[in-house]
């Protein structure tokens, strides 16, 4: 006879137990050969890319908090020449503001305090605040163009992050690693640095998650301490050899508990588990730069050997790239400069200016750059006029219309601007990138079809870019 059934049973158990019974068995015997079975590489959902990648792996470098491209990349002398006036209405074209400026009575057009000069071969208008940036002009192509319909931090960077405004989605760097699985069974697919110290706009961890899919996907937090993956690390007293046989007896009971109930977080459990056990060797590897060359700590700047700032993470993120981590997301906050802008965007570009500068050049020279795509960017910009009245102080709203972004190697189009804005650098005029073809063509250039890589979850076909996105071809080198 059946056992009788429990007063409570979820939907798992019900499926497992009635008209799914075969299938969940075969289901518990694919997923305990593949799950505990000696340490495999992970290929991914797709095997292999959809065509031939320009790109193998990213480092995107995010400027969290809306850094001012009108301060930055895209020179307007004509906010200079009509400085204090009003923003014309028929620029502005009754688009809404932010509850943060809308109110004002006055908007007055305000010029960049900063001088601007064209650099490389294609001419690129750079800020003096960003003296290294201009240097590898060449190597990159600046995406003057970028619009989202975010207006606000949470939802903007959220975006940009997962494609979606709402928090709970797959972060990119969950869907590469589930899409095209690891370069180094020893490393995860996706790792996170922050900034350490920073104030501005918090991050919360949905921005790395894994939303839907497996959590083995998610992002894995390196911190700046001396264990930079927490609970990593043996406690006292425990051997290796007592924390392998641990593991052993825990996979036994995943594997019993697997027979009854086929999940794959089940599978994605162990798998956690056995990534930080060789990684218990693996991160001192990675994280110790004792090896680096003094020349090499130069061209980083002055913090590098500062655990947690940009400089360190940015050699750090050099580092995981030439071990074969597939994603490598660096969080850098404070760019949200509401007021106090020109006494705080120069701190700003002093400390991410040099380091990212140097991430490339390191890179070229290491010859990783022509399979490895750059990024820097943040969730949107900031508008061409002063939020609350002029002054030495002056500050800058939210503006999702338009907004610069550079990239660098892995395929891109090196040494060229992309796109224009209108002379008051409100709107934009000619090819417009939206966040989602900004994906696509990521994804393009790491060989994925973006159409192709899905994930079905609540009887729905998701996608990184939901059901829109366009490749840009002329991003492409």
């Amino acid at each position: 006879m059946n056992a009788p059934l429990p007063l409570a049973i979820n939907r798992r158990h019900f499926l497992n137990r009635f008209g799914m019974g075969l299938g969940g068995m075969a289901l518990a015997d694919m997923l305990a050969t593949s799950a505990f079975a000696a340490p495999t590489l992970d290929t991914g959902v797709l095997g292999r890319p959809h065509f031939a990648p320009k790109a193998k792996r990213v480092i995107y470098l995010f400027m969290s908090g809306g850094p001012s491209q009108l301060d930055l990349f895209d020179y307007k002398p004509v906010l200079n020449q009509r400085h204090g006036e009003q923003l014309p209405d028929s620029v502005r074209g009754g688009q809404r503001l932010t509850g943060m400026s809308g109110n004002q009575s006055s908007i007055p057009l305000v010029g960049s305090p900063f001088k601007f000069a064209q650099h490389g071969k294609g001419g690129a208008w750079v800020s003096e605040l960003l003296p290294h940036t201009a240097r590898i002009a060449d190597d990159a192509c600046f995406v003057r163009s970028m619009f989202t319909e975010a207006i606000n931090h949470g939802p903007g960077v959220t975006f940009m992050q997962t494609g979606t405004q709402i928090a709970g989605r797959p972060s990119i760097g969950a869907w590469l690693s589930y899409g095209l699985g690891q370069e180094n069974a020893n490393l995860p697919s996706f790792v996170v640095m922050i900034t350490k110290g920073k104030g501005g706009q918090p991050l919360g961890s949905h921005l790395w998650g894994s939303g839907f899919l497996p959590t083995r996907h998610q992002g894995v937090q390196f911190r700046a301490a001396k264990d930079p993956v927490l609970y990593l690390g043996n406690p006292d007293g425990v051997s290796a050899d007592s924390r392998r046989m641990m593991l052993d007896r825990l996979r036994e009971l995943h594997e019993h508990q697997l027979t009854g109930t086929p999940d794959v977080e089940i599978q994605s459990r162990v798998d956690n588990y056995e990534m930080a056990f060789r990684m218990q060797t693996s991160i001192p590897d990675v994280t110790d730069i004792s090896n680096e060359s003094p020349a090499t700590l130069d061209a980083y700047g002055p913090d590098v050997k500062t655990p947690g700032s940009f400089a360190a993470n940015c050699l750090q993120a050099r580092r995981l790239a030439e071990r074969g981590v597939r994603f490598i997301q660096l969080y850098h906050q404070d760019w949200d400069h509401h007021n106090g802008l020109p006494g705080a965007l120069p701190r700003l570009c002093k400390e991410t200016d040099q380091p990212a500068a140097a991430l490339v050049s390191d890179l070229k020279a290491r010859g990783l750059l022509d399979d490895t795509l750059v990024v820097w960017g943040g969730e949107f910009g900031r508008t061409n006029y002063c939020q609350g009245k002029i002054s030495a102080n002056f500050g800058r709203d939210h503006h999702p219309r338009c907004f610069t972004a550079w990239m660098a190697g892995g395929g891109i189009k090196a040494g060229t601007t992309f796109g224009e804005t209108d002379e008051f650098g409100y709107n934009i005029v000619s090819d417009g990138v939206h966040i989602h073809d900004f994906h696509t063509t990521m994804l393009h250039l790491l060989g994925i079809d973006h159409e192709r890589l899905t994930y079905k979850f609540q009887g729905r076909r998701y996608r990184l870019t939901d059901v829109h996105g366009k490749l840009v071809m002329g991003l492409l080198g």
